[in-house]
């Protein structure tokens, strides 16, 4: 048996043991002695906690998780099932350990100071240990844990740290969220010193009246309070006055000891500017600690917001408004880092959301670091603090085991005392996905007695009734529930409280179909605030793909474009070996791993428009103002008219004067041509200066509106030329080097996949139908065939009419389905193209992709991309790069010369270098080997995305039916 008490203890095994020697969690900000201990670290990776460190080190770098460090354990992706067998509360005997050692020079000017050891995150039971004595354990993934060293360090003497972080221990079980498995130190780790008088915790509420009161903590290292202390503090200048009452109450209370002290401090700011999302307005607040003489032994800086968070009636309101919460699921993730993200790279986080319209942040499924509760405060974000709590594979047993009451209750009040100063907080979280039992309703407790100003939420325990009261939630939060369902239950007069979903619009590969649908019906529907999409980055950790290990930290090989460097790729669950994973799954991001946005990026910034037209009247364009505090000021516009015969028109917009929610009429800026056809009126819209998050400049939303319809075109048949077509009804064309064919398949989706439409598409043999040809007519002119495609649910007949037109080949086409191909991909055709057509010119909706039921924010216009960048490099090879409405398309080489395709009406087209079959056949984009021509999909009927990979699938009018199905176009060569 070991010698180390600590490890004799085997607390990785005591759910019942949170911490041992930890200090408790406070919410004092200091700034001044600090001494940070980043950097390289002596390093062992022993493989379980109780076996012998020996004699030889490697280096390792904190933060860091040495899954990402070069070592022999590599990362893992499970969502729901735990890595290994064992049930709670055990791990496994297996069970990698990481020993870090360094040696510590403390600052001889902290004599006679209280020294403190923090911390940031470790994963998962931390054991500490100063010059071989033990000093304390910890088991709480993510957030920081602080042990008093003073005494067991000296001021101006060397001393050697050790931190042993164990892999996996009883708190794995409720630390198994939807991400990647690691080990080690995941933030930094600090010394600090303070005064042995000094502030134990700091509580500040500042309400939208202008009211500010700061309730303060005060312990002292050596005992007792020495006499005469005080607290004094200051705001921007305003000194705030000591609460003499509240003085007076502790004095007669029996329940403060001569060991703590409180005291309150109090002011009213005057015109006071609120804090909230749109204008996240802060002020600087000092909080100092006096002894007797005055001189100050403690001191505590804030930066603080003004701002009220109530529910009334099934309304949540922030400072008196009903917001909408237009929010998205964040963890801490960075493709070269794993679970360590730097304030660099939270900020870039922060940055991108806010300019695609985001304003709220769930931290699923854990505290975030500290700065990003800064961040958010600072930029403007609404946040879900959620505390480190899911036991998604042993859920309902974990829920009511007394075993874990301690480690619920501890995880969730750590988290409020760390973050209660935050006004981007809003919402405390219990946690995700863990069932519903007793140790929620104490931890629930726990918050609404410690912090009765912000509410709680927690999926599981309203999930069997959204309507339920006296339960652990105050909001109905559900989870991927459809939105038929939910509308229903806001209509239904049912309704106790609001509903917000904590998830839904899974981004898993190409999806986040209908978002627009859900945020028609939130926006109409009172009781409906919004949600948050799951979750914002793909977890693509970068791989070097000659031997499969991670490039780690200060590695290269990131690209801005969402793709891989060569000789590398986005690796996912299975890439690392490991038996036990969960696949693609963990690549479900608004944003590729290199934080790239993703097309629906751009579908949530025109959701989330500010300024949006209403409608065009005859006076003019109706606009309106959808924030909810802040005006038109701090934007600025450019109309832009597109016509459909290539002339595009743009003039300076003044924007009106509008206050939250009101509308205005506007002249229009163009007298519209009476020739040209389709005409489109677009608004640019751009920040007008500098933001936080935006430079001057920086697009803010495209809203749109159609001026007139398009006038349709007759085609002249030419009976004097012929339309080549060989024996077997294919079209001979010299530009094209595959004839155009019936489509009905697509390479599937995530969604296709795990929804289970696409092993329906492959039974019915639609990825790989034999055509057979039944008639070949000719005519002058024109050619007509009639040709059979069977598979097992019946035959789809498919009909094409080629007709030499005016200088082009005319082709209207029909295909029947029977009844039993009731749900398919597509119908359309297929064709390809010779080499060197690379630059797709196109007039519809664009630039980037768009499908049926995700092509809000594509606005119609002329775009033009080349062939290559037409294609979304989904983590998981699949259907991608499609353009929604798409009226007219050219493909050109750099000469001028090429094809035109002239639809008869907007159609969905693809364009790309891959055939369905080359996307299918392999798993990574660096296995594909892209066609020097261009495969082209003209489809009659696409079917909408949906998000059936964890949620609903797409509505029924996205939806490709049975019967018969009617496109033309006409091909000419440039």
């Amino acid at each position: 048996m070991t010698a180390d008490p600590l490890i004799a203890l085997r607390p990785w095994e005591a759910p019942e043991v949170t911490s041992w020697g930890r200090l408790p969690m406070n919410a004092v900000d200091r700034r001044s002695g600090v001494l940070p201990l980043d950097g390289d670290w002596r390093f062992q990776l022993l493989p379980a906690p109780d076996a012998p460190v020996g004699g030889s080190w490697s280096s390792a770098h904190v933060p860091g998780a040495w899954t990402m460090q070069g070592t022999d354990d590599l990362p893992q992706y499970t969502n729901v099932r735990m890595p290994f067998p064992e049930y709670p509360p055990h791990s496994p005997e297996a069970n990698p350990t990481g020993v870090y050692e360094r040696e510590v020079d403390v600052p001889a000017e902290w004599a006679g100071r209280r020294i403190v050891l923090q911390v940031g995150a470790a994963e998962s039971a931390l054991l500490v240990h100063v010059d071989g004595r033990p000093v304390g354990v910890s088991k709480d993934s993510h957030l920081a844990a602080e042990f008093d060293l003073t005494g067991r360090v000296r001021a101006g003497a060397r001393s050697v740290v050790r931190l042993t972080v164990v892999k996996w221990s009883d708190a794995s079980h409720i630390e198994d969220q939807d991400q990647w498995w690691h080990g080690g130190i995941t933030r930094s780790v600090l010394l600090y010193a303070t005064d042995p008088l000094h502030l134990a915790d700091v509580t500040v509420r500042a309400a939208r009246s202008g009211e500010l009161r700061v309730d303060c903590r005060v312990r002292d290292a050596a005992g007792a309070l020495p006499e005469g202390w005080y607290v004094s503090g200051e705001l921007e200048g305003h000194l705030l006055t000591q609460d003499a009452e509240f003085d007076r109450f502790n004095a007669e209370d029996e329940r403060v000891s001569d060991f703590l002290g409180e005291a309150r401090l109090r002011t009213v700011v005057e015109d006071v500017r609120t804090w909230n999302a749109e204008t996240p307005e802060l002020y600087s607040l000092t909080v100092r600690l006096h002894r007797a003489d005055g001189t100050v032994a403690d001191t505590s800086l804030h930066r603080t917001g003004f701002r009220d968070v109530e529910i009334t009636g099934r309304d949540l309101l922030v400072n008196g408004e009903r917001i909408f919460v237009r929010g998205v699921n964040r963890h801490d993730f960075h493709p070269l880092t794993g679970r360590t993200v730097s304030y660099d790279d939270m900020r870039a986080d922060l940055i991108t959301l806010k300019r695609f319209g985001f304003n709220a942040i769930r931290t699923s499924h854990y505290p975030g670091d500290p700065a990003l509760y800064d961040l958010a405060d600072e930029l403007g974000f609404y946040v879900v603090d959620e505390a480190d709590l899911e036991s998604h594979d042993h859920a309902h047993e974990i829920a009511d085991d007394p075993r874990y009451l301690n480690a619920f209750v501890d995880r969730v009040s750590r988290m409020v005392l760390r973050d209660k100063n935050h006004p981007s907080v809003i919402i405390w979280s219990l946690g995700n996905e863990s069932d519903y039992g007793a140790n929620h309703d104490a931890a629930a407790g726990w918050v609404r007695r410690h912090d009765p100003t912000r509410p709680i939420q927690y999926e599981g325990a309203a999930k069997l009734d959204w309507a339920a009261t006296g339960d652990a939630t105050d909001i109905a939060c559900p989870m991927y529930a459809s939105l038929e369902e939910c509308v229903e239950h806001a209509l239904s007069g049912r309704q106790t409280k609001p509903l917000i979903w904590c998830e839904y619009s899974h981004a898993m590969g190409n999806s986040n179909g209908t978002l627009a649908d859900h945020w028609a019906a939130i926006e109409s529907t009172p009781g409906l605030q919004g949600g948050f999409i799951w979750e914002f980055w793909d977890h693509g950790i970068l791989q070097r793909v000659n031997d499969g290990r991670p490039v780690g930290r200060g590695g290269v090989g990131l690209h801005d474009n969402g793709v891989a460097a060569p000789g590398h790729r986005w690796a996912y669950g299975g890439d690392f070996g490991e038996l036990l994973h969960d696949g693609a799954f963990i690549a479900d991001g608004v944003v590729f791993p290199d934080r790239t946005p993703k097309p629906v990026m751009y579908e949530h910034r025109e959701i989330a428009a500010p300024v949006r037209i209403e409608c065009f009247r005859h006076e003019g364009i109706v606009l309106g103002n959808h924030q909810h505090f802040r005006g038109l000021a701090w934007l600025t516009g450019e109309w832009e008219l597109s016509l459909a015969d290539g002339r595009t028109l743009t003039a300076p917009a003044e924007l009106p004067d509008l206050r939250p929610g009101e509308t205005a009429v506007v002249p229009l800026p163009f007298e519209l041509p009476e020739e040209g056809g389709e005409a489109w009126l677009t608004l640019r819209v751009t920040t007008a200066g500098d933001e936080p998050w935006a430079p001057r400049g920086t697009v803010v939303c495209v809203p749109q509106v159609r001026l007139r319809e398009a006038v349709p075109q007759s085609q002249v048949r030419v009976k004097n030329r012929s339309v080549e077509v060989d024996d077997d009804g294919l079209l001979v064309h010299p530009l094209l080097t595959a004839a155009p064919t019936l489509s009905l398949w697509r390479a599937p989706t995530d969604n296709d996949e795990l929804g289970g439409m696409a092993p329906r598409w492959r039974d019915w043999g639609l990825d790989a139908l034999v055509r057979k040809v039944a008639d070949v007519r000719r005519s002058p002119g024109q050619v007509t065939v009639h040709a059979e495609y069977a598979c097992a649910a019946g035959v789809v007949r498919h009909l094409q009419v080629f007709t030499a037109v005016e200088g082009a080949i005319h082709v209207a086409e029909s295909a029947e389905l029977p009844e039993g191909l009731d749900d398919v991909a597509r119908v359309g055709s297929v064709f390809e193209t010779v080499a060197g057509l690379d630059l797709m010119e196109w007039y519809g909706q664009g630039p980037w992709e768009s499908y049926p039921d995700r092509a809000f924010g594509a606005p119609v216009g002329h775009h033009s991309v080349p062939v290559d960048a037409l294609f979304t490099p989904y983590l998981r090879p699949q259907e991608s790069g499609g353009r929604h409405g798409v009226r007219h398309f050219t493909l050109s080489a750099p000469d001028a010369t090429g094809l035109a395709v002239v639809l008869d009406e907007p159609r969905q087209v693809g364009v790309s270098r891959y055939r369905a079959a080359d996307l299918t056949g392999v798993t990574h984009h660096d296995e594909l080997v892209p066609r020097a021509g261009c495969v082209v999909h003209i489809d009659a009927a696409h079917r909408g995305l949906g998000t059936a990979s964890c949620g609903p699938d797409t509505t029924a009018s996205y939806l490709v039916a049975p019967g018969v199905h009617r496109w033309s176009w006409t091909l000419r060569a440039l």
